[in-house]
């Protein structure tokens, strides 16, 4: 792709300035390597590629999972590292790099509490619903449930540091020393003429690939017809820095899905009308799979059913869970919602068959009850029935980001591939590898933003690139 994104050697030239710290990407991984750079005394330049720092924060529900925060014991919940680490790596089938998991789920629980106490970001545990694969309540959200909301809050703490947030910049080429130090950045602005920016050290926080079909094509070819639903901005730029770079490379056939997204109307649906005792159908009326494996795999598993679609079936109760949830108040504003006294009504106003919609649901109700084992393998246990009035949505699959990325270590930098790390070069959030293994099934709930913060304040906070 001859678009002007790779490496140079650097000649010595004397930028008109030089940064500490220059990161690329203003989403909440940027935002929050900013902060924690600030606060170590860095000058730091976030460069933005978009008018408005937005990304795929903005599209996301902004819930960050962490343990051992403040407000868990507030609400008396027990939980640890180790045991936020088992739960990952469960997920993850054991592939997750050990040390990664560790350093995540070690600077979750401070990482919330630092949020909410130094910069008065108003995170609050998320206490009425289980997500799946957590052992303990640890999803801390804003008031709306809103990733834009997040990054509203994080935005405004960075502008009240010394941090200087650039935006229309586009980063495109890295000036590299031969010992493979990154001295300067040049970037694209919106009327073709180009910035150059010396750096003390570069933060990659620019997201991953999702949004450049080419790679998806060549990556993960069994996700490439999904919606994609994730912010155009990520075009793998760190993905070929690396690879010109010669850096390690993981796992890039990771990535997270969601199987809740409703069609046409394009809003997320919480997976919270699945969790708290929903259901998926499809044309037939008939479920296709283990809906409680999760909300990554259920992406293919939709988009396998005739035409793509499945309808998430649930109940008034079950909405006022989902409620809480910005983007859910919007499916309903749009009338993507659909209402009814009656599985039959329901049925009739979904298009789909009455007779077999019944069966359906009294099959469901079957194991809820104990009186039946279900042969897709979901445990109802302790999950209520549903009951009149009953809720329906239309879904389809989609692609919200990819997890593989550049190889880093316990500061945050990156790998090379041959052995060793680069001196100055920091990769985290989408850019970094993530932790939920190889594939779409590994991710558990939150890993996205869960890398983003945590290897974000890492990666601010770390003085490595001083010491070489």
């Amino acid at each position: 792709m001859d678009d002007g994104v790779g490496v140079a050697p650097y000649g010595g030239e004397e930028p008109p300035v030089s940064i500490d710290t220059v990161i690329v990407g203003g989403g909440a991984c940027g935002m929050i390597a900013a902060l924690a750079a600030s606060e170590a005394g860095d000058s730091v330049l976030v460069l933005e590629r978009d008018p408005v720092p937005r990304g795929s924060t903005s599209l996301s529900a902004g819930l960050i999972p962490a343990a051992g925060t403040k407000p868990q014991r507030a609400k008396g919940i027990e939980d640890t590292p180790e045991l936020f680490a088992a739960d990952i790596q469960r997920k993850a089938h054991g592939e997750a790099d050990d040390a990664i998991v560790d350093l995540v789920t070690t600077e979750s629980g401070p990482l919330v509490d630092w949020l909410v106490e130094r910069h008065d970001v108003p995170l609050t545990l998320v206490d009425d619903f289980d997500y799946p694969g957590h052992s303990r309540r640890r999803m801390h959200g804003m008031p709306r449930r809103s990733g834009a909301e997040l990054l509203d809050h994080l935005r405004g703490a960075v502008e009240g540091t010394v941090t200087l947030l650039l935006c229309d910049r586009r980063v495109e080429v890295l000036h590299v020393d031969t010992d493979g130090r990154v001295r300067m950045v040049t970037a694209a602005l919106p009327d073709g003429s180009r910035e150059a920016v010396g750096c003390g050290r570069l933060i990659l926080a620019c997201n991953g690939f999702g949004g450049n079909r080419a790679m998806v094509r060549e990556l993960m070819p069994e996700i490439a017809d999904a919606v994609w639903f994730g912010h155009d901005g990520n075009q793998g730029e760190a993905i070929r820095w690396g690879r010109a770079l010669g850096a390690e490379l993981r796992h890039l056939g990771a990535y997270q899905g969601h199987g809740s997204v409703a069609k046409p109307h394009g809003i997320l649906i919480s997976w919270a009308v699945i969790g708290e005792g929903g259901i998926q159908v499809n044309f037939d009326a008939n479920r296709f799979w283990n809906e409680a494996q999760g909300y990554s795999e259920a992406a293919r598993q939709v988009l396998a059913q005739p035409g793509g679609i499945a309808w998430d079936i649930f109940d008034d109760r079950i909405a006022g869970i989902a409620r809480q949830f910005e983007d859910f108040r919007q499916a309903e504003a749009a009338g993507a919602i659909v209402a009814a006294n009656s599985i039959e009504a329901l049925a009739t106003a979904c298009q789909l068959p009455p007779a077999s919609l019944a069966a359906t649901a009294a099959g469901v109700a079957g194991m809820k009850a104990g009186a039946v084992a279900d042969p897709l393998g979901r445990d109802f246990t302790g999950a209520p029935p549903l009951v009149a009035p009953f809720r329906a949505v239309r879904v389809t699959g989609a692609l919200f980001h990819t997890q593989g990325g550049l190889a880093i270590d316990r500061d945050a930098r990156v790998r090379r591939a041959e052995g060793g790390v680069f001196a100055n070069l920091y990769a985290a959030g989408g850019a970094a590898c993530g932790v939920s293994g190889s594939g779409d099934a590994g991710y558990l709930s939150g890993n996205g933003l869960l890398t983003a913060t945590t290897l974000g304040r890492v990666a601010g906070r770390s003085r490595r690139w001083l010491e070489s």
